[in-house]
């Protein structure tokens, strides 16, 4: 699920962010009127997010783009229509996700095979791990009652990055260049996001150790 915080500076615009959450919400009420699932859905993001690991590894970068981009209003979707549906739950909200965590590892895993001969795939592994920080640090700080939602490359930046970078790459049939520099720009800038909620979670704990 892709949510907006307005705290932090984030590589997607605001206006754009909250354009595009609006439009969801607007198309989450007719999935509400079907009386879908949410959790349906996102099983629909992960079967769009494995079938992108699975192009990319084959080499199909046209239909890896197709289902990136179903994999990412999945993302939106599942979450609006738990919402605008009232059916949020605390099960639904680890589903949803643990799900993501399932699906990005399939296109990095994807991204992977397909430059397994190339010195990307140590920078691919960088950028894997930056992004497990990422929602890992979020999970720790929300347990220990911080909301931590800040950071320039969150999950939806991180799909915005992978369908902009495969996108170009096509446009200007210059696919491995661009991919190679999408994912050295996801492996600084997620790093550095996990970074940020780590030294978010230290100045919240000394303000509060500060009180006393």
């Amino acid at each position: 699920m892709v949510t907006y915080e307005n705290k932090g500076f984030r590589f997607l615009p605001k206006n754009l962010i909250i354009f595009t959450l609006k439009i969801f919400d607007r198309l989450s009420l007719f999935f509400v009127e079907l009386k879908i699932n949410p959790n349906h859905l996102s099983l629909v993001g992960l079967i769009a997010g494995l079938l992108v690991g699975l192009f990319y590894a084959l080499g199909y970068p046209v239909w890896a783009l197709v289902f990136l981009l179903i994999s990412g209003m999945m993302d939106i979707l599942d979450g609006k229509v738990a919402t605008n549906g009232n059916r949020k739950t605390r099960f639904g909200a680890v589903f949803d996700s643990s799900l993501d965590r399932y699906s990005e590892f399939a296109m990095y895993l994807g991204l992977g095979f397909y430059f397994r001969h190339h010195w990307i795939l140590w920078v691919l592994a960088l950028a894997f791990l930056g992004s497990t920080m990422v929602s890992y640090t979020k999970a720790r700080a929300e347990g220990l009652g911080l909301q931590c939602q800040l950071g320039i490359m969150q999950r939806a930046e991180r799909l915005v990055l992978l369908i902009l970078g495969t996108l170009i790459g096509l446009i200007i049939q210059r696919f491995d260049q661009t991919m190679i520099i999408t994912i050295i720009i996801l492996a600084l800038a997620s790093n550095l996001t996990a970074i940020q909620r780590i030294r978010f979670v230290y100045r919240q704990d000394r303000q509060e150790r500060n009180k006393y």
